[in-house]
């Protein structure tokens, strides 16, 4: 966040976080970074928490986006399941099933891209129409799994 362009902070902000503010606070982490490094998490979270107007909040944290995109940016994650689809699926046998867990919108949006293509293309079915979602049950034994989406599917040829 120190070291790269204010191009690449709002682009990475809106792309992997979806971030609506990601304008504002590329703007606020630049100037931060004028007057000083950031040299910590908690710095970055509340130089995001300041840059975001109180009415355009939800319920949860303001930095939960921002960290999101950092995340999935430095650990390519987009990058690899659109990478691992294609492999996992050329492993089947007609009949094999494709099973795949995504824990954020993006993630979600790139499997379902590819299973339609191949459903499309008539190489796999669907075995349900939207994605399978924790139990109300499993969350509170697992307040992780509250993100999770199961989809899958049968290779067919």
């Amino acid at each position: 966040m120190n070291t790269w362009p204010q191009e690449r902070i709002a682009d990475m902000l809106w792309q992997d976080g979806e971030e609506r503010w990601a304008r504002r606070i590329t703007k606020g982490i630049v100037e931060a970074r004028a007057r000083k490094k950031i040299i910590s998490s908690k710095e970055l979270a509340e130089i995001i928490v300041r840059s975001i107007p109180r009415r355009g909040r939800s319920h949860i944290h303001p930095a939960t986006r921002t960290f999101q995109a950092l995340r999935i940016a430095v650990n390519h994650e987009l990058e690899f399941v659109e990478q691992a689809l294609p492999l996992a699926y050329a492993l089947l046998v007609p009949g094999g099933r494709l099973a795949a867990i995504s824990f954020h919108s993006l993630e979600d949006r790139r499997v379902k891209t590819f299973l339609k293509e191949q459903e499309k293309q008539g190489t796999l079915r669907m075995l349900t129409k939207k994605p399978l979602r924790a139990s109300p049950e499993e969350i509170r034994a697992n307040p992780r799994s509250r993100s999770a989406r199961l989809r899958g599917a049968i290779k067919i040829i």
